[in-house]
């Protein structure tokens, strides 16, 4: 299937995510329910028209696993955006080949509330599973081609972490 969009015409999708710690500075990581291989991933989504980049991020977590704003603390906001490619295959299906990648802004940020908050069964579930992984372990759990931006995530907040 050809996308209807030149690849040297795709732009960044611009999105946001979010590294959500427990109180053992454990990650929060989901594994996506249309991959049928393992494929963990922190929370993440795009930002719709207009929105504020850190009201998408709250959006977005409430969306996928039904935590509520009040029940983290924002800790830190990378420094720059960050981004990724996806492989052409994806790149010519997704959104109608509008995008070759992701930009996105993140956030590290401690989860106060209750492990009974956290439901996947949301309105459009996104996950089939969640657990609590050390920070240094996720880029291994996710997809191939996002390694590289999990490792640039896991570069910028491990210091704040490791505090």
């Amino acid at each position: 299937m050809n996308s209807p969009i030149p690849p040297e015409d795709r732009r960044y999708r611009l999105g946001v995510g979010m590294v959500l710690l427990n109180a053992d500075s454990q990650v929060f990581v989901a594994q996506r329910i249309d991959n049928p291989g393992p494929a963990w991933q922190m929370p993440q989504g795009g930002i719709d028209a207009g929105e504020d980049p850190l009201a998408a991020v709250y959006r977005e977590l409430e969306e996928e696993t039904s935590i509520a704003p009040h029940a983290v603390d924002l800790m830190a906001t990378s420094r720059d955006w960050l981004s990724y490619d996806f492989p052409e295959e994806l790149a010519a299906k997704l959104w109608g080949g509008a995008f070759k990648g992701q930009k996105q802004m993140w956030y590290l940020a401690r989860f106060t509330g209750r492990e009974q908050d956290i439901n996947l069964e949301t309105d459009h579930p996104e996950f089939s599973a969640w657990k609590w992984v050390p920070f240094g372990d996720v880029p291994d759990l996710i997809v191939p081609f996002k390694r590289p931006l999990y490792d640039l995530i896991v570069a910028e907040f491990r210091p704040l972490i490791a505090r």
